[in-house]
């Protein structure tokens, strides 16, 4: 049974702006130190930090919270497996709702363009 469904699109060229005015600063605050790697050894990372974000925003609106409703962005990291698929590893409080809520599968997808980065998370109960 689906539980929840988020959606997020993110500006790619904005989300650049941001990271060239805060730096360190704004990634160590949203991103875990393996996406910062996997992000930095790109060309565009912009696109690839963009595409993190939007699938942690996602995360949070199929859960049906968002932002400063105890689960910090760092608690939701998105990793690859060995073929390159997408996985979100919670941990910390966005663990606890998954617990707490009882959802058995979380799905995740990524999408990307020189403009856009875009994710969706499919969250389904037990």
């Amino acid at each position: 049974m689906i539980y929840g469904v988020g959606i997020d699109l993110v500006e790619n060229d904005r989300l650049a702006k941001i990271i060239a005015k805060w730096g360190d600063k704004f990634l160590q605050r949203v991103f875990c130190d393996s996406e910062i790697k996997y992000c930095g050894k790109h060309t565009q990372s912009s696109i690839n930090y963009g595409a993190r974000f939007a699938a942690k925003e996602s995360f949070l609106k199929a859960l049906g919270i968002g932002l400063g409703m105890g689960v910090k962005f760092k608690e939701i990291e998105v990793v690859n497996d060995k073929n390159g698929k997408p996985d979100l590893l919670l941990r910390g409080e966005a663990k606890k709702q998954i617990e707490k809520k009882r959802i058995a599968e979380v799905h995740l997808s990524l999408t990307h363009t020189k403009n856009y980065a875009s994710a969706i998370v499919l969250l389904e109960k037990k």
